[in-house]
């Protein structure tokens, strides 16, 4: 298991999402713990960012989040499960 941050922020948006898609802050904080980052943002401002893969109670969710090391917060910008018409088997890559 990976080291938990020592802060997660959500952020209004993500907030809003989860409400809408019925996605707890269990379910968010279970993948931010178990999950695995299948894509990578370093460029993205103001922090490096990733998208977060996981399954809890077979549903998948996709999370992006942005890291803060300096203050050590996990910044939760959006949450969703993945489309199959959008992503192939498994939710790791984007359909072409």
């Amino acid at each position: 298991m990976k080291p938990r941050p020592s802060n997660i922020v959500f952020r209004v948006h993500a907030i809003q999402r989860m409400f809408q898609r019925r996605i707890s802050e269990e379910d968010v904080r279970y993948v931010l713990d178990a999950g695995e980052a299948i894509e990578e943002y370093p460029g993205d401002v103001p922090y490096p960012s990733k998208l977060i893969l996981g399954e809890r109670d077979q549903r998948f969710f996709h999370h992006v989040v942005a890291e803060n090391k300096a203050s050590r917060e996990t910044i939760v910008i959006t949450v969703y499960e993945p489309n199959l018409g959008l992503w192939e088997p498994g939710f790791r890559r984007r359909k072409k």
